[in-house]
């Protein structure tokens, strides 16, 4: 029987991201709308294995030209930017779910949705042996863990919101949990069968809204919680009156995840923008919550493909 023996890994200061080149090796439905795509390839053996929230980018083969070319080492974006626009392999953004240095492999669930984007039209066909760039953490550099939002810093009780594009994220995040946090999380999925099984090792209640039974939205979802579980974040509320900036998410980017969280309470929101602007809002505003225990990401804009330049 063969025997993996882990490579050393001694950390430098090179670029955080690098491109692997990897293919296809299997595909499981793991429900209508989601699709965990199994990679592999040679130098996977180096993918950091932050997991939880990391972001990664997926190159897609372009019709007739294949893969950009873009090398291991370097700007690997500055070479993708100087590339003809007919032959530039057009990529999106996904949350990393599982890594196994030790076979070679990567797990990103997808969500499919078949919207005639170039994702959308990849995952339609995919089949194993086809071959994808991923664009992850590189193990070796001293900056792997650029590209994770989730810093609940000694935080104990937890709130998770988002939907189906942030629950992959989500999904990882409770399963790194330990014993002893407990943590609440709200997932909008497009049906009732998108509820994916967790196992954690934390207090975990999720609560899965499903759009076809017209469900609660998110903000109906986290106000009920609030009022039920004011004890949870009160000591997390802010002592001072807290303004924040007017974000206009059609022009804007709303992002913003505290470096150092503190304190006992944090809340990790993402997904669709103008979904999680009513929530910061929410939380910030109304609720009182400092802001510095509060990250939101807005994934996506409706209408709005990912901006790549």
């Amino acid at each position: 029987m063969l025997t993996f023996t882990a490579p050393v890994i001694e950390q430098d200061d090179r670029p955080a991201y690098r491109p692997f080149a990897v293919t296809v090796s299997r595909i499981e439905e793991l429900s209508p709308s989601f699709r965990r795509i199994t990679f592999t390839g040679d130098e996977l053996v180096w993918f950091a294995t932050h997991c939880r929230d990391q972001r990664v980018k997926i190159l897609f083969p372009v019709d007739g030209h294949g893969l950009s070319e873009l090398g291991v080492e370097g700007d690997w974006y500055a070479r993708w930017r100087e590339l003809p626009d007919a032959t530039r392999s057009p990529f999106r953004t996904y949350t990393v779910r599982a890594v196994r240095p030790a076979l070679r492999e990567v797990d990103i669930d997808f969500v499919w949705h078949g919207d005639g984007g170039p994702a959308a039209a990849w995952i339609a066909v995919a089949s194993p042996g086809d071959a994808v760039t991923v664009v992850g953490p590189d193990a070796r550099s001293i900056d792997s863990a650029v590209g994770m939002d989730w810093r609940p810093g000694e935080a104990r009780e937890i709130l998770l919101a988002g939907d189906e594009t942030a629950a992959p994220a989500i999904c990882g995040i409770l399963e790194s949990l330990p014993a002893g946090v407990r943590a609440h999380a709200f997932i909008t999925v497009p049906s009732a069968v998108d509820a994916l099984e967790i196992v954690s090792s934390a207090d975990i209640t999720v609560t899965w809204l499903a759009r076809e039974n017209n469900a609660d939205t998110l903000d109906a979802a986290v106000r009920a919680w609030s009022s039920a579980n004011r004890s949870a974040y009160a000591p997390a509320l802010s002592a001072a009156t807290q303004e924040l900036e007017e974000i206009d998410v059609d022009t804007e980017l709303l992002w913003d995840s505290p470096v150092a969280a503190t304190g006992s309470f944090y809340a990790w929101l993402a997904g669709e923008s103008a979904m999680i602007k009513g929530l910061r809002r929410l939380l910030v505003s109304e609720l009182g919550i400092d802001r510095s225990r509060v990250a939101f990401m807005g994934y996506w804009r409706l209408g709005k493909a990912e901006a790549q330049g």
